[in-house]
């Protein structure tokens, strides 16, 4: 891998990168089959990835024709990869045993360790001899929809294919590594203006906004339209304030504290409701909800923007379900893509079905949807939303931050590259976009 990373850093043609040899293991983040019950009878917010995510080498698996062999520049913490780390909702051990029962390929898969991470930016080494549109050399980012474009299903809209996944949760061979393995169907430009830390943090998060309320399969945000969004400071909220903005709508930011408030209005949001200075409590015990508290939550979106919003930006799931229901206006969408406070929700339907409310189920993004959202960060009208940056060997602290809700937005993790600041490509377009607007979220008060 040194070998590799002086060819990238030197400058190497991609011919020459072409014919470095592929080590035979490399360094990644995982986690191990054999300790998938370390925290049985443990709560879920005291489970401690540091505890269970590793650092080590491992064998590099064998190339598939629709792969590339990618020197991993960059990656970035996800929700799944605390998921994965603390095995919840269940080990993700079962999703590559499924996915190894495919094919020949496929069941390498199946392992007694788990390289975790959905999120890549980094350098094609290898190609296999089905790829057609990438060659050595290429810088990249990789979104996480692994299909097989064998199967009709995955045809039309890819996220409905009976075998759509994950990489990096529901496949093996992720992105928190010096190298990976991945679809060439995955490969995006990387955007030329952008580190590879910041190039690496969008893929995921951006993507799955831009489905829920841009593409024609969430909810179809237009311009006028008021949004509230939910953790709006958040991995998947921050590019949500941004395309609510960039889309001629109002956002109204909902996050737990004055200094993320500020952060919200230095975006160009400025309905902002601190959820923690109101005292809100959605639920009056564990199994009864207080209508009133969703009555004074729609009487404060009034105050702010005049009426009730169009849409709302929904991933908390079961603490703030109801409420979103409630507080959505008649004829309005609810969006939601996750369940981080519990999967088991409940509204009044009465409120849901008598206004005519619409619920949308969205998750991740098409090729198309995530080619899109690419395309607007390559354009710098999206921006990073990093606001710190960790080595691959800082993995398990990464992760029990962002499952501790203590970091804002996205953060990055260096895996090949040796510091920050490496791989801008193009810094005229850099300075034509403005460097505070790319490093915002690391300036946070």
């Amino acid at each position: 891998m040194e070998q590799i990373l002086a060819a990238i850093q030197g400058g190497a043609s991609g011919t020459d990168i072409g014919h470095l040899p592929i080590p035979e293991s490399y360094r990644a983040a995982f986690v191990r089959r054999e300790d998938v019950d370390m925290f049985e009878g443990v709560d879920s917010a005291q489970k401690d990835p540091t505890k269970s995510i590793h650092i080590d080498q491992v064998p590099t698996p064998e190339l598939a024709p629709d792969e590339v062999y990618l020197a991993v520049m960059a990656s970035s913490i996800n929700f799944n990869t605390v998921w994965t780390s603390i095995f919840e909702p269940l080990p993700t051990f079962g999703f590559l045993d499924r996915l190894a029962r495919e094919s020949e390929l496929a069941a390498r898969h199946s392992q007694p360790y788990h390289v975790i991470g959905s999120d890549a930016s980094g350098v094609v080494l290898r190609v296999g001899n089905a790829v057609r549109n990438w060659k050595p050399g290429d810088r990249v980012t990789v979104h996480c929809n692994h299909v097989d474009d064998q199967d009709p299903t995955a045809h039309d809209d890819s996220m409905l294919a009976l075998n759509q996944r994950i990489w990096g949760f529901e496949t093996n061979f992720g992105g928190l590594a010096d190298l990976s393995i991945v679809k060439a169907n995955q490969l995006m430009p990387k955007p030329t203006h952008l580190s590879w830390e910041e190039a690496a943090v969008n893929a995921l998060c951006n993507s799955t906004s831009y489905r829920m309320l841009v593409g024609q399969n969430g909810a179809r945000m237009k311009q006028g339209d008021d949004v509230l969004v939910w953790g709006a400071t958040g991995g998947i909220g921050g590019y949500a304030i941004q395309y609510v903005l960039n889309g001629g709508g109002t956002p109204i930011g909902v996050v737990s504290s004055p200094e993320r408030a500020e952060l919200l209005n230095k975006m160009g949001c400025e309905a902002v409701i601190d959820r923690r200075a109101e005292g809100y409590q959605f639920w009056s015990d564990e199994h009864t909800q207080d209508e009133s508290e969703w009555r004074r939550f729609g009487k404060k979106i009034r105050e702010l923007v005049g009426e009730d919003p169009d849409i709302v930006f929904e991933h908390p799931g079961r603490s703030t379900m109801g409420a979103s229901i409630f507080a959505v206006k008649r004829g309005g969408t609810v969006v939601t893509c996750a369940a981080t406070s519990g999967y088991m929700i409940e509204f009044d339907n009465r409120h849901f079905w008598m206004k005519l409310k619409k619920l949308i189920s969205s998750h991740f993004a098409n090729y198309h949807e995530a080619a899109a959202a690419n395309k607007l960060v390559y354009q710098g009208k999206i921006h990073p939303i990093m606001s710190d940056v960790y080595s691959l060997d800082q993995v398990g602290d990464a992760a029990l931050t962002v499952h501790r809700n203590q970091a804002e937005g996205k953060l990055g993790v260096l895996c090949l590259a040796p510091e920050e600041g490496l791989g801008i490509d193009d810094p005229e377009k850099r300075d034509r976009i403005g460097e505070d607007k790319i490093t915002r979220f690391r300036t946070t008060p």
